[in-house]
């Protein structure tokens, strides 16, 4: 596949990132070879989870399954250089509502963190390929970006301000969505690619509960994460790369 012209490196003008995403995995099947040359860099990264999954695992009871995903999801984001790591409560997995609530919450972890960089997962209906994307991805990829430009708006939601401190940030820069299937950027991957397929194999109870009990955990996340990456690469210089669908503001 030749390359494709239009696609441009990631900026590289930044020191703090925000990625924000709807479930625990989302964004080792999607970022995490980039967010683990960032780190590696110098930059820093942190991940907010507006779910823990609970009803991501058919043989495990919600409450358990929120436990078991939670710590495989802090263990995945250190594998690449995250430490920061939480989660929001009021939203459930699989039915996230879209709608003032989730708005404010993000606006909030926003000012909190403030980031120059918002890293989120595809919004859109459907994957490359034609396949239907879930409500969770796209009504948390649709808020996230919606909740940049509330953070920086001291009349939406001023109660943050004036009850919880967190004056405005209009700082963030760029909104990028990994997974899209309309990629603007690229960031080129190396020495992140082997921490970015540990991070997801530290998923391995949820990777068993998906593709079975006998599945070995790094060897599936091995050949997702490679060949994603080597896709990616095909798209761009030839070189494995995480793309991106950056939105400037």
């Amino acid at each position: 596949m030749p390359a494709e012209p239009h696609l441009s490196p990631m900026p590289k003008d930044w020191q703090r990132a925000l990625a924000v995403v709807a479930h625990p995995d989302d964004l080792e099947y999607g970022a995490a070879a980039a967010v683990a040359e960032w780190t590696a860099a110098g930059r820093e990264v942190s991940y907010l989870l507006v779910t823990r999954g609970e009803a991501g695992i058919d043989g495990l009871a919600p409450s358990e399954c929120a436990q078991v995903r939670e710590t495989e999801q802090r263990a995945g984001a250190a594998l690449v250089g995250v430490h920061t790591v939480e989660f929001l409560d009021g939203h459930q997995d699989g039915t996230i509502q879209a709608g003032t609530a989730l708005r404010r919450d993000l606006a909030a972890a926003i000012r909190r963190h403030r980031p120059e960089l918002l890293i989120t997962l595809n919004h859109h209906d459907t994957w490359a390929g034609g396949h239907w994307n879930t409500p969770d991805h796209r009504v948390v990829g649709r808020a996230v970006l919606d909740a940049a430009g509330d953070a920086g708006n001291r009349w939406i939601f001023p109660e943050l301000a004036d009850t919880r401190g967190l004056a405005p940030w209009n700082g963030v820069r760029w909104v990028a969505v990994a997974g899209s299937p309309y990629p603007t950027h690229a960031a080129e991957v190396g020495p992140g690619i082997d921490r970015a397929v540990a991070s997801l194999a530290a998923h391995g109870a949820y990777i068993r509960g998906l593709r079975g009990p006998d599945q070995d955990p790094h060897t599936y996340a091995r050949t997702f994460v490679e060949q994603m990456l080597r896709t990616g690469g095909e798209r761009y210089r030839g070189h494995p790369a995480t793309l991106f669908q950056v939105f400037p503001r």
